[in-house]
Parts: structure tokens; C-alpha cells; sequence
């Protein structure tokens, strides 16, 4: 018989779910990396911050609702999306380490190349749609969410508020910081340190994939 959870038990759910969500979402991961470089650059951060938080939004409660079961359906898509998951990464890598070695080469693309909102819209949902950790994360939080039965869409609004409140922390940090790269050297180091991180994390996955 339907039962409504209690007050109490949809707050523990929503807690649990907070709590879950920052542990997963919490990380300089590709999508992270992306989010700092807009804010820094001020090319359409808001824009970029509301498609993540829209796509995390969608696919947090399609996890709880039954998402899990596209991986039984459809058993390619995993490898699918890790491989190109690879290659965007790579790819994204490379583009970072050539701006790196660059004297001046992340100051003049972010005072000259600023890209359109649709091409940094595509990168937002590549960064997300195309990261095989978004989709794990995804399915953590939908599995976890069913151990809540009744209360299991309060713990997806708890994951969906630590989502929110990551992303709102990148926008904030990314302002905070865009003083300090006005220097070149700061945008040296940043878009060195992506090129590690999108390396490492191409590599962690094509090794997890073979």
C-alpha cells in the first residue's frame, strides 16, 4: 500500500542525498575545469552554469526514476560513451598544453577568442554528456536514491542541491580569481593544470576500458 514518507524521513533522505552529492560532484573533474576557464574568460558563465545544472537536474531524477535500466538495454553504450569520452578529453587536453607553452597564449584567447554562447553551451554539454564519471555518478545517485523508497525524490533533491551549490561555488571562485589572470603566467599554470587533468583523466579511461 502508498504511503507518504514523514517530514523527518524526507529531511534524513535530503540530507543523505546532499551529503552523497558532494562527496561525487565535489571535484576538479573536466567538466570543473571547463566551468573556471568560462567564468575567468566572462564568456557566457551563466548560460554554461545553468545547462549544467539543467542536464544534472534531468538525469539526477531520470537516475531515480529508471535511468539504471538503459545499461541492461543497451549494453554498447557505456563503452561508447567512455570511448568518445576519450578522445573530447584528449582532445581538450592537447588545445590546453599548446596555450600553456605559449608565452602569452591563454591571456590573448581569453581577451581575443571569446567564444560564442552556442559554442560554449556545446562544450558545457560535451563536458557532461560525454564524461564517463558524470554517468557513474549519475547511477550512484540513483541507486542510493531507492533505499530510500518513499523518500528516494528527496534524497535526488538532496544530490541536485549539492550540485547547485558546487556549481555556484566554480562561479564564485571563477570571479574571485579573474583578477589574479590578468598577469600571463597565472594562465600558464591553469591551462597547464587542465592539460594534466584532462590527460590523466583520458588515460584513467582508456586504461578502464581496455
Amino acid at each position: 500500500m502508498f504511503s507518504v514518507a514523514t517530514l523527518p524521513t524526507l529531511l534524513t533522505a535530503w540530507a543523505s542525498g546532499t551529503a552523497t552529492g558532494l562527496g561525487l560532484f565535489a571535484v576538479v573533474g573536466a567538466q570543473s575545469a571547463f566551468i573556471l576557464r568560462q567564468g575567468l574568460m566572462r564568456a557566457h558563465l551563466f548560460s554554461v552554469l545553468a545547462l549544467c545544472a539543467t542536464l544534472d537536474a534531468v538525469f539526477i531524477f531520470a537516475s531515480v526514476w529508471g535511468l539504471q535500466a538503459l545499461a541492461t538495454w543497451f549494453p554498447w553504450l557505456t563503452q561508447a560513451i567512455l570511448w568518445f569520452g576519450v578522445a573530447f578529453l584528449a582532445w581538450y587536453a592537447l588545445q590546453s598544453a599548446r596555450r600553456a607553452l605559449r608565452p602569452q597564449g591563454g591571456l590573448v584567447a581569453a581577451r581575443a577568442a571569446v567564444p560564442s554562447r552556442r559554442a560554449a553551451l556545446l562544450g558545457a554539454a560535451g563536458f557532461t554528456l560525454l564524461n564517463p564519471h558524470f554517468w557513474l555518478d549519475i547511477m550512484v545517485v540513483g541507486s542510493l536514491a531507492h533505499s530510500f523508497d518513499q523518500a528516494r525524490l528527496a534524497f535526488a533533491a538532496g544530490a541536485l542541491t549539492a550540485s547547485l551549490v558546487w556549481l555556484a561555488a566554480l562561479g564564485l571562485g571563477s570571479r574571485l580569481l579573474a583578477p589574479w589572470f590578468a598577469n600571463p603566467r597565472a594562465w600558464r599554470v591553469l591551462d597547464g593544470s587542465i592539460a594534466v587533468i584532462m590527460a590523466a583523466l583520458a588515460l584513467r579511461l582508456a586504461y578502464n576500458g581496455l
